[in-house]
């Protein structure tokens, strides 16, 4: 399934500027794993923040920058994360005349390669340092007193309380670790989820966050995977779920999914 991407792959780093290294991966392949190809009922968006880009100003002085590069979840594909780093480092000894130009190649190339809208936006480090993001905000369920016997996913852990109040909660975890399903490295994330609805059992929430410590996938499936789950076990009437995973070759990358057309919450974990 995976066999020409070139994650895990020994590669030179790119001398030239050269878009042909980026490589589509289409989301339909994570959806059909989980039935929703054609039937997904979420919005939301992929943010994906460079921390290791440069390029060279018109007099060959080198610029450096932090780009943000947010793709909706209807664009037809994703980005191999090995492949853009490769890409990004292709620009290194490009020359342009302003940090807008790069946004636009930057912005050009990914939303072909992806096949749909892509917004790039890029930053100096102390613009970027000084935009004062918060963390997560709501209810930490890391310290709930649990038994944990199963690493393997395991959706039946998650349930709704015997009480029929309607409750609005944000619960969030330290503790997602998913696995590349290529390389077999493990990702770590801090995740978010908020909602509406019969209250979730905060520690069957956590027992099944934990149960993806051996499970393999991509950061967005994974977060569509949970989203989904929470949406079929609990039936919410509101729904956000928000990862945001530890940098791996200077890229995070940060899937929101939600059952409202809205923007994710601006926020840095400690990790990132």
């Amino acid at each position: 399934m995976h066999k020409d991407l070139i994650l895990g792959v020994k590669t030179a780093y790119p001398e030239d500027y050269n878009a042909g290294l980026l490589f589509a991966i289409p989301r339909k392949k994570g959806r059909q794993s989980i039935n929703i190809e054609n039937s997904f009922t979420f919005y939301g968006e992929d943010i994906w923040t460079a921390y290791e880009v440069s390029w060279l100003d018109l007099k060959g002085k080198p610029t450096v920058a932090v780009i943000e590069v947010t793709l909706s979840c209807d664009t037809k594909n994703i980005v191999e994360s090995k492949s853009l780093k490769l890409y990004l480092n292709s620009l290194n000894q490009m020359k342009c005349e302003s940090s807008d130009e790069i946004e636009a190649i930057v912005k050009r190339d990914i939303e072909y390669c992806v096949d749909g809208f892509v917004d790039v936006r890029s930053y100096s480090l102390d613009a970027f340092w000084n935009r004062g993001f918060p963390s997560f905000s709501g209810i930490l369920i890391d310290s709930l007193d649990v038994n944990i016997d199963s690493y393997d996913l395991n959706a039946s852990f998650l349930f709704i309380e015997k009480s029929d109040c309607i409750v609005t909660e944000t619960l969030y975890s330290h503790l997602l670790k998913t696995n590349c399903p290529v390389t077999n490295q493990p990702d770590w994330a801090s995740i978010m989820i908020k909602y509406t609805g019969r209250q979730i059992s905060a520690a069957g929430l956590l027992k099944y966050i934990i149960s993806y410590r051996h499970h393999q996938d991509f950061h967005e499936q994974c977060v569509e995977r949970i989203y989904s789950d929470i949406n079929a076990f609990c039936q919410p009437q509101e729904l956000e779920v928000y990862a945001r995973y530890s940098r791996r070759g200077g890229i995070d990358i940060n899937p929101y999914r939600s059952s409202r057309k809205m923007r994710p919450p601006l926020i840095r974990t400690s990790r990132q």
